[in-house]
């Protein structure tokens, strides 16, 4: 059983950076879009300042997950709550490859 005082050990929550560059590329659109889908039970959404990913914006942090999206439109916002928030599974891509990056050998 989960005490009173822990966190929901299923809550997630995503920031969509709020900053100018990321605005400039539609974060307001992205920020709206996920606000206005019907999300998993537990899962919070919030706009915040810079995440320091600037040339790579929108940029979508998924927490406690530390899945970090780039170039989100709101066109993606349906692909990100169905295959990652719901099912487990990010979409791999639109995964940011500073933060995320694959070797291949």
């Amino acid at each position: 059983m989960t005490p009173p005082d822990c966190p929901n050990p299923f809550s997630r929550n995503i920031s969509i950076c709020q900053h100018q560059s990321c605005q400039r590329h539609g974060s307001l659109a992205v920020l709206k879009a996920f606000e206005q889908t019907r999300l998993p039970p537990g899962v919070t959404v919030n706009g915040t300042g810079c995440l320091g990913q600037c040339s790579s914006g929108p940029t979508v942090k998924v927490n406690p997950d530390n899945v970090w999206y780039c170039r989100v439109t709101q066109a993606d916002v349906p692909v990100i709550v169905e295959q990652h928030l719901e099912n487990g599974e990010p979409v791999d891509a639109l995964l940011n490859p500073r933060i995320h990056f694959k070797f291949s050998f």
